[in-house]
């Protein structure tokens, strides 16, 4: 099966997209990059030089320094998909990304955003 075209495409030219939906509802570019951190654990400063190097989606979640444990908690559809079955590992991270980017510039708040980690007590 040949490998999904986005995976290809640089971080960097789906990042304004990203950005601009936020800013069309009132959020902030801010906001993206936090979320795009707490997801990655990348540093702002490296979030930046990812973005300046054109990397593409490959290289941008395979080289992520820590990815948020907290993401699995996130649930819903994107492009007519249910995240949570979605199998293939990095069409799912992608699609987290996207799901937390819809939130946004659905007017959610941060704090719901950005899920705690889980207690373990569930």
């Amino acid at each position: 099966m040949a490998e999904h075209r986005i995976y290809g495409m640089s971080f960097a030219s789906v990042y304004p997209h990203y950005v601009t939906k936020a800013e069309r509802k009132g959020r902030t570019r801010a906001e993206v990059d936090e979320i795009i951190r707490w997801l990655t654990g990348y540093s702002q400063t490296e979030l930046e030089g990812r973005i300046a190097g054109r990397v593409d989606f490959r290289a941008f979640f395979t080289g992520a320094p820590a990815m948020n444990p907290a993401r699995e908690q996130i649930k819903g559809v994107v492009c007519g998909v249910r995240v949570e079955n979605i199998e293939e590992p990095l069409m799912r991270e992608i699609r987290y990304l996207d799901k937390l980017i819809d939130e946004l510039a659905k007017g959610r708040a941060m704090e719901k955003i950005l899920r705690p980690p889980s207690s373990g007590n569930g």
